[in-house]
């Protein structure tokens, strides 16, 4: 056999050869999961507008599942989510509209998710695998309640030491990103420090979290078809942006 026919196994680049762990944002990171929370996201929050129109005509529009998605919801908590969409549409987030439109959204991404499924990133997959061959901790974290059953369906749970979802966070009284005690409690779990770790986000309260907590390295997931997001993550804290995590793979 000659040495052009030998296949190495891929490893981690150097950036992630740095640190001691990787955290791993679930939703848009792992999992494609971010288009069905964004589809019913759109649904509750164009449903609303349309019965509770703003007094000013120029915040009526219909929530774009792109822009309002990543400025707005992602990465949050559905109800700071619905609340931040609903105040920059000019509307007073009272308790029980927020709790309504949110309730709403987990309904149809509930209906969603049963109907269509997910899947899980190959590029990502990769890279966990060459983590897990590294002997590198790895955790999966996300603000959704729904993070165990969307990693299972995907068929990756069992590639992460640790999981912290919305449920954790729920019963610990962590708060939400920007905040970084979702990142934080992962690396506490996995017996390293942020400074020590990396974190992996696609979203714009993410990185900044990820940049909050001390991390010594955040990494930005730019999945946008025109990559103009990436600018974006940089601005709000992330060390480097990639188009999809094979990037960082040698």
């Amino acid at each position: 056999m000659t040495r052009d026919a030998i296949t190495l196994p891929e490893t981690p680049a150097p950036l992630l050869r740095a640190v001691r762990a990787v955290v791993f944002d679930t939703d848009g990171v792992i999992t494609d999961s971010a288009r069905v929370h964004a589809a019913a996201w759109k649904a509750a929050f164009d449903a609303y507008l349309r019965e509770h129109p703003p007094e000013d005509p120029a915040l009526r529009g219909p929530f774009d599942a792109r822009d309002d998605y990543l400025r707005y919801v992602d990465g949050r908590s559905r109800l700071d989510g619905a609340a931040a969409f609903l105040a920059a549409r000019g509307v007073e987030p009272t308790a029980a509209t927020v709790q309504a439109v949110a309730a709403e959204k987990e309904r149809l991404f509930t209906d969603r998710l049963r109907r269509q499924g997910v899947e899980a990133y190959p590029g990502t997959v990769r890279l966990v695998r060459a983590l897990r061959r590294a002997g590198t901790p790895r955790a999966a974290v996300s603000a959704s309640r729904h993070a165990g059953e969307l990693l299972t369906g995907a068929g990756v749970l069992d590639l992460f030491d640790v999981l912290v979802d919305g449920g954790e966070a729920a019963r610990l009284g962590l708060p939400g990103k920007p905040r970084p005690d979702l990142f934080l409690e992962a690396a506490r779990r996995l017996g390293v420090p942020a400074s020590h770790a990396a974190v992996v986000e696609d979203a714009l309260a993410g990185v900044e979290a990820g940049r909050l907590g001390g991390f010594g390295l955040v990494v930005g997931v730019d999945r946008t078809a025109d990559g103009d997001s990436g600018p974006r993550l940089l601005r709000h804290g992330a060390d480097v942006v990639v188009r999809d995590l094979r990037e960082l793979l040698t």
